[in-house]
């Protein structure tokens, strides 16, 4: 059976939720219908979604399943981390129709299947940056370099500096840390510690000040 959770995964505004409870009235046995939202894949630096009207009874083991106010809400156990936190709304603009999630989480641009990499660690996390993690950042405009590599408590340090669009960019710092260290690590286990070498001040945005 689904999973009962206490604390909602997805909040949905007062506003939305009467509109919600509007459309679900006008289906047939509404009463048995929870409001199912799921995320589908990716596009940009942002997830897809499908929202929709389901019996509550289909619900599988390990989704998530929630009451806001007199709505039945339907998470999809896939779709849990991806969507906590998120607020489906109304939109803002007057007159615009349909609804609007807004998210916080944003997918990994850098996940993917791992690599066969050889050599040291130099080599392999060139390999890395040439095959996973460049391109990825290239459709943000940035790439990635390696500058070096050092030896550390329990295995290698290794120092990487972030350009074009990447460079002085306020969420450069979240993107290395987050993503090229996470994978560097995964691909190289040798790795122990990415360091940011960028000079973000000499960006088109520095956020150090």
């Amino acid at each position: 059976m689904e999973t009962t959770v206490e604390t909602p995964v997805l909040t949905v505004t007062d506003a939305a939720l009467a509109k919600i409870m509007e459309l679900r009235a006008a289906e047939e046995d509404a009463d048995s219908l929870a409001l199912r939202i799921e995320v589908t894949g990716t596009t940009g630096t942002d997830y897809t979604y499908d929202l929709g009207f389901e019996p509550m009874d289909d619900a599988d083991e390990g989704d998530a399943r929630y009451h806001q106010s007199d709505l039945p809400v339907w998470i999809p156990a896939d779709s849990v981390d991806a969507l906590t936190g998120a607020t489906l709304d109304l939109p803002g603009t007057p007159g615009q129709g349909g609804l609007v999630l807004r998210n916080p989480n944003k997918p990994d641009p850098l996940a993917g299947v791992k690599l066969e990499l050889s050599g040291d660690t130099a080599e392999k996390v060139r390999q890395l940056l040439d095959q996973q993690i460049n391109p990825a950042l290239a459709s943000h405009g940035g790439f990635a370099s390696l500058v070096g590599v050092e030896g550390a408590p329990g295995g290698d340090r290794v120092f990487v500096t972030m350009g074009g669009g990447c460079q002085g960019c306020a969420v450069s710092a979240m993107t290395l840390r987050e993503g090229i260290e996470r994978s560097i690590k995964e691909n190289v286990p040798e790795v122990v510690e990415v360091v940011d070498a960028t000079d973000h001040d000499q960006g088109e945005n520095p956020y150090y000040t």
